[in-house]
């Protein structure tokens, strides 16, 4: 007799969308979301967004956030992310967030009435 119920596995839905872990903030957000961070494959120690998420190596996930980036760096997740000895160097991160765009930033929340709060 074929098991039923919740031991069924087909009766189990997937996530719609692949979750990563922010190594900042360490809240689970779509990959989409988030933006994959390696070792730069010609510099040591170098951290750059892979933005077409393809370059090789290990990657560790964060918010494309500022906040996200100090917590990272303040709780050294880079070394324990990526798997590298420390020390690592995240400029290449921030820079990247410093020149991305202003709508990227601002998230707006609408409350029950539709208004922007």
């Amino acid at each position: 007799m074929p098991a039923t119920g919740p031991t069924d596995r087909r009766s189990v839905e997937p996530a719609p969308h692949p979750q990563r872990t922010c190594v900042g903030c360490r809240r689970r957000g779509d990959r989409s979301s988030l933006l994959r961070v390696v070792v730069a494959p010609d510099a040591e120690g170098l951290l750059l967004v892979d933005v077409r998420r393809r370059l090789p190596g290990r990657g560790a996930w964060l918010h494309q956030s500022t906040a996200c980036l100090e917590l990272a760096d303040k709780r050294r997740a880079w070394p324990r992310a990526l798997r590298r000895a420390a020390p690592l160097d995240p400029s290449g991160v921030r820079s990247f967030l410093d020149r991305r765009s202003p709508e990227v930033v601002v998230s707006t929340t609408t409350d029950e009435s539709g208004s922007n709060s």
